[in-house]
């Protein structure tokens, strides 16, 4: 079998009885929660000054399998046909969501061979969290939650532009009935929005709120509005995961790239 194809068989996610790229997943998976769990340790400030030369040398070895990884990919994915062509195809890998990821895990490590600067290097160490995302790839029942985010995303995005009016509109009613009894902490719309957010959420810090009667009964409606505006988007994803776990039991499968039902070899 040709070394390229070979290659790329083994760093995506294993098919049925393909021993040597289950193995590899197995390996991968292994890594990454252990990175998960290193970089959840070494936040730790007493355990990161005892056991800083273990954990360094952990990452590195870490990033070296990662590099790896992630070179691999790059140069096999032209014997998959949806990566044809020697740049392009690479590019068309490349600008996808878990290869970007896959840059992020390992792009902390090569920061300072790059000239960055130390103060900025920390700030960027945090993107070593992003290891755990690679795991969707090898897990394909974490891949129901981007078919339902995909299939569902105007009814989401309609739901957001809704919560954003409703945000806007909220907070420009208060500042109007507010400010001239609370100038400082209703300073002005933008500043309100702090005040709509805590409340629109439910949260309800008490750190800014109405003390005029018709700010407060203002407040008591936004607030009702709030937890029926929280509840759509809960429902939509909820009937969301339903649908796809349905068509899952049922063997419908879902066209990865549109996120539409294929039925007999053919998308809908």
């Amino acid at each position: 079998m040709n070394l390229r194809r070979r290659t790329w068989e083994i760093v995506e996610a294993a098919k049925p009885g393909d021993t040597a790229s289950r193995v590899f997943d197995v390996l991968i998976l292994t890594l990454i929660f252990l990175n998960v769990i290193a970089v959840i340790l070494g936040s730790i400030q007493s355990i990161e000054e005892r056991w800083s030369a273990f954990l360094e040398t952990f990452e590195t070895v870490s990033v070296l399998v990662f590099s790896i990884e992630y070179v691999s990919r790059l140069w096999s994915c032209t014997a998959d046909s949806r990566f044809s062509g020697i740049i392009r195809g690479r590019l068309r890998l490349a600008i996808k969501a878990m290869p970007i990821i896959d840059l992020l895990a390992i792009l902390p490590f090569y920061l300072p061979f790059l000239g960055i600067d130390l103060m900025s290097l920390r700030a960027f160490r945090l993107f070593r969290i992003f290891r755990i995302a690679k795991v969707g790839r090898y897990y394909s029942s974490l891949n129901i939650i981007r078919d339902v985010f995909h299939a569902k995303r105007e009814q989401l995005a309609l739901t957001l532009a809704m919560m954003g009016i409703l945000l806007v509109v909220s907070s420009t009613l208060l500042y109007y009935c507010e400010n001239e009894v609370q100038p400082e902490v209703f300073s002005s719309i933008p500043a309100t929005m702090w005040w709509a957010v805590a409340t629109l959420t439910t949260v309800g810090y008490g750190d800014i709120y109405p003390i005029t009667l018709l700010g407060r009964f203002l407040a008591s409606i936004i607030a009702i509005l709030g937890i029926g505006m929280f509840a759509l988007p809960t429902g939509i994803l909820g009937a969301g995961f339903i649908e796809a776990i349905q068509k899952k039991k049922e063997g419908t499968q879902i066209c990865p790239h549109c996120g539409k039902e294929i039925h007999n070899g053919k998308r809908n």
